[in-house]
């Protein structure tokens, strides 16, 4: 289920929210400011306005059924050329339904918008934009949010911009730009990539979800996952199983994993510390063990939908990993079979590759842990080893004869009030995991390796 905030910026309007479900409206325009009282009058949705304030007193409706108190006949018909100097931006209800937020939010960027088509699942949706700012940079910052293909021919006055994507995906598409600061787009795509996800990360840090009452966190991390993967589901005890086959499907089989709890809930009331690259709680635990490894994953899960990987992966987010593993040992073992290699991202500090318990329970034969210190080797990332740790649900998967390995992912002092976060050695983990399904060649003859070798220690005895 979508917030109000979430709807609001999905459909094209720019309000801030100050409170739960209140809004300040400073920044919107009388005119989309009546065109989204009378939405809200069309969903029944009970609301006051206050000085500069919108006040909504009901949690929000379904997206579709907004969707519904958004369309009227012709809507999107007559758009103007609205852009000059001193006039008012974009009226929302002269944009096409699925397209307005992106249009809105393109125009606070400085990409100014002339006319725009959300396709009507007939056609590719497109925006015509003016020439006054660089067409290169909108094309980096559509890569840089994971579209794929950005087409662009130059017209007279503007460029015709193809958006290679389905309706709800301009919704999802007009979301990711609304968290982008405009000076963002001098420093590149890379920069971009890494804001992105220290601002995923930041929402998964403020979620509640101790052991045993993940439900928020749960949801949130569906919603997420939910359009990188062909399949989604939670089972009985709560985990989250996911799984995408990714082109042919021939590479290996590899199992991503993270858990959804913290070991004591995160404070309410909390503010999470920046000192430049690190980050703690003024108040109780920060929650990085494992919110940290969680955001990871959801990065990676974007990241391969327009990667080159054939393979497929099993994404399992955990419950209950704090309380003893209990959501790793008691998953349905079916959802396992044929996996051949699993990533868990649940490990404190930086640079290390856990391949064993304690140095006596053995989560992988070496050559797996040694290859990881190979991709980050080739990858220009340093101080990544292979070491012995402690129990997790690595170890899980290990029982179950998979080649498993569990990487730092930048915490340190977890499940105390001195509890922080190395930003950047959690995103280098997301940059070490997208090399490993880089090299998925040197994966498979690793992987071939360590078969022979279990042959022949079979055949021997």
């Amino acid at each position: 289920m979508k917030t109000w905030d979430q709807l609001f910026v999905r459909h094209g309007w720019k309000l801030q929210e100050e409170a739960v479900n209140v809004f300040n409206c400073e920044m919107e325009t009388k005119g989309n400011l009546a065109f989204l009282i009378s939405c809200l009058e069309k969903a029944r949705v009970s609301y006051c306005v206050e000085d500069k304030n919108l006040v909504l007193a009901e949690e929000p409706i379904g997206e579709k059924e907004w969707i519904q108190c958004l369309k009227f006949p012709n809507r999107g018909r007559v758009e103007g050329l609205w852009f000059e100097p001193g006039q008012e931006e974009p009226k929302i209800e002269e944009l096409d339904t699925y397209i307005s937020g992106v249009v809105r939010q393109l125009n606070r960027l400085g990409f100014h918008t002339t006319g725009s088509c959300d396709g009507h699942e007939r056609r590719v949706p497109h925006v015509l934009v003016t020439k006054e700012r660089d067409i290169n940079q909108m094309a980096e910052l559509l890569f840089a949010l994971g579209m794929k293909r950005v087409y662009h021919r130059e017209q007279r006055d503007y460029f015709h911009v193809s958006l290679h994507l389905k309706r709800n995906e301009l919704l999802d598409l007009a979301e990711k730009m609304s968290v982008i600061e405009e000076n963002w787009l001098e420093l590149g795509i890379e920069y971009i990539k890494e804001q992105m996800f220290y601002i995923s990360l930041e929402q998964l840090l403020s979620i509640p979800g101790e052991s045993g009452n993940e439900s928020q966190v749960r949801e949130f991390v569906k919603d997420k996952l939910h359009p990188f993967v062909d399949f989604i589901s939670t089972d009985r005890h709560g985990n989250i199983l996911a799984e995408k086959t990714y082109k042919s499907g021939s590479d290996p089989t590899i199992l991503l994993n993270a858990h959804l709890d913290t070991a004591f809930e995160i404070e309410s009331d909390r503010k999470i510390i920046k000192a430049d690259t690190i980050w703690s709680s003024n108040k109780g635990i920060l929650g990085a063990d494992d919110r940290a490894g969680v955001a990871v994953l959801l990065n990676v899960a974007e990241y391969l939908v327009n990667s080159n990987f054939s393979g497929k992966v099993k994404y399992i987010f955990t419950v209950e990993e704090e309380s003893g593993l209990v959501g790793a040992r008691n998953m349905d073992e079916y959802f396992l079979w044929g996996t051949g290699a699993a990533i868990v991202v649940d490990r404190r500090g930086k640079g290390d590759i856990v391949t064993s318990c304690g140095g006596s329970i053995p989560f992988c034969d070496g050559a797996y842990g040694e290859f990881f210190e190979e991709v980050a080797a080739g990858e220009g990332l340093t101080g990544w080893n292979c070491t012995n740790g402690g129990s997790s649900d690595t170890r899980i998967w290990a029982e179950h004869g998979i080649q498993s390995v569990n990487l730092s992912v930048g915490y340190m002092n977890e499940h105390t009030d001195e509890e922080s976060l190395d930003i950047e050695a959690a995103y280098e983990t997301v940059e070490l995991i997208k090399g490993v399904f880089n090299n998925v060649k040197g994966l498979r003859r690793v992987m071939r390796e360590i078969e022979r070798k279990e042959l022949v220690m079979e055949i021997t005895g």
